[in-house]
């Protein structure tokens, strides 16, 4: 167990979600901004329209920096933030998951000299070749997400693996096609949505009036198709996580996913009627819709893996909690409960390992922080601050929270306390002291 990152008022989880959800941004226009170029470009060829080549040199410059400078350091800042949020998760991912990771880092250094290839042979190579060097890109950074959509749906609906421990068993598990076929149509949408954005700053009026209502197509194809697929993804989910879907995630969180669906679509509606009325100010409006969209998204597929990192075999707060033969793994709950997570837990303060009176209240803490953090914030304001929890759990007394902590033995959502009696006993202290 390594130090906790403790962030007053939002939890370590929500920072990394935040980062998380704005990277999806540029990702996703990176694995579709492509396809809709090699569209326009193809267009542009047949036809004779050099004028669209304008938007192209446009959208690929707004591909080159967005997705892969701020997209770059975006996914950098996941790994950072996941090491330290969760550092036994994310190297139980890398256990199980690395050589999937380094296919995935394979097409993502064709995406990257791809970009800057595409961008500078423009109008320096014969036609068909550029077209080419975009079709290869597209399809290389589609390709990534192939990858990454198996470890990410590997993190909510494991299949097999916890039985075989084969990277295929849980790769391709009950929800890797529908998540796929989903964020495949739905970056589409994010596509439509920029490109709107880049025909905005167009100067031939006929050429941003094709754009515009091409773009509008392909977004209200991806928002329309892409709904259909959330909807049978939510269908395929384990027992665990869709009864969690339905009960945990909040009505605004719903609301949040549908409402921002709707706008979106009536944005591209409008943008394909009345293309030449469309501004930048509007547009960029659109976009944090979208990301909005996302957002409720992501929140609800997190609430939906609670109480797990890697679902049946890592808590959320990194404790091992089943066994895996085929990884000769085995769960940690007794051991720590017979040791005490004062003492497995190797950077705890010497005075703090053992519990007393006269330091109850502060282990009880520290067992909070090691324990709870990762989903509760130890502030009295924030995100999900355990003060709330306390006080709507009603914790008058000390027997009160230990009834409770007693309860979370096979609960749905959280995991079950682990550690001896006297630290259970100073963790209820705690938790009791924070409704007073």
């Amino acid at each position: 167990m390594y130090p906790v990152w403790e962030v007053p008022g939002l939890t370590a989880g929500i920072v990394l979600a935040m980062i998380a959800t704005f990277h999806i941004l540029p990702s996703h226009l990176s694995t579709s901004a492509m396809w809709f170029n090699v569209y326009v470009e193809t267009k542009a060829n047949r036809e004779n329209r050099p004028e669209l080549l304008e938007f192209i040199k446009k959208y690929t410059l707004l591909l080159l920096i967005f997705a892969y400078v701020f997209g770059s350091l975006s996914g950098i800042g996941i790994w950072y933030a996941a090491t330290v949020a969760s550092p036994r998760g994310i190297s139980g991912l890398i256990h199980n998951y690395v050589w999937g990771w380094a296919t995935e880092w394979v097409f993502f250094i064709m995406e990257i000299t791809g970009i800057f290839i595409y961008y500078y042979t423009m109008g320096r190579v014969d036609r068909r070749t550029h077209l080419k060097i975009g079709w290869i890109f597209a399809i290389a950074s589609w390709t990534t997400m192939v990858v990454i959509t198996g470890i990410l749906a590997f993190m909510i609906s494991p299949g097999k693996w916890p039985a075989t421990g084969g990277f295929f068993d849980g790769f391709f598990n009950q929800t890797y096609w529908p998540q796929l076929l989903m964020r495949s149509t739905l970056m589409f949408a994010i596509a439509g949505a920029y490109a709107i954005a880049v025909a905005t700053r167009m100067k031939n009026s006929e050429a941003k009036r094709f754009v515009t209502r091409a773009a509008a197509a392909w977004g209200m194809g991806g928002v329309l198709v892409g709904s259909i697929l959330l909807y049978w993804y939510v269908r395929t989910l384990p027992t665990g996580p869709a009864g969690l879907a339905t009960t945990l995630v909040s009505g605004s969180t719903k609301a949040g996913m549908g409402i921002a669906a709707a706008l979106v679509f009536l944005y591209f509606l409008f943008t394909a009627a009345k293309p030449s009325a469309v501004r930048l100010s509007v547009a960029i409006v659109a976009l944090f819709v979208v990301f909005g969209g996302i957002w409720s998204i992501e929140r609800a597929r997190e609430t939906a893996r609670k109480p797990y990192i890697i679902p049946l075999y890592m808590y959320s707060n990194q404790i091992i909690g089943k066994d895996i033969p085929s990884k000769g793994v085995k769960a940690e709950i007794v051991q720590v409960s017979e040791k005490g997570i004062l003492n497995v837990s190797p950077f705890v303060p010497k005075d703090l390992r053992e519990v007393t009176e006269a330091n109850i209240m502060e282990a009880g803490r520290l067992i909070a922080l090691i324990e709870c953090s990762s989903c509760h914030t130890l502030s009295a304001w924030g995100l999900r601050p355990m003060r709330r929890m306390a006080q709507r759990a009603g914790l008058k007394d000390v027997q009160t929270a230990e009834d409770l902590l007693d309860g979370l033995d096979g609960y749905p959502y959280m995991p079950p306390f682990a550690g001896t009696g006297p630290e259970k006993r100073a963790l209820a202290t705690y938790l009791a002291s924070l409704n007073k």
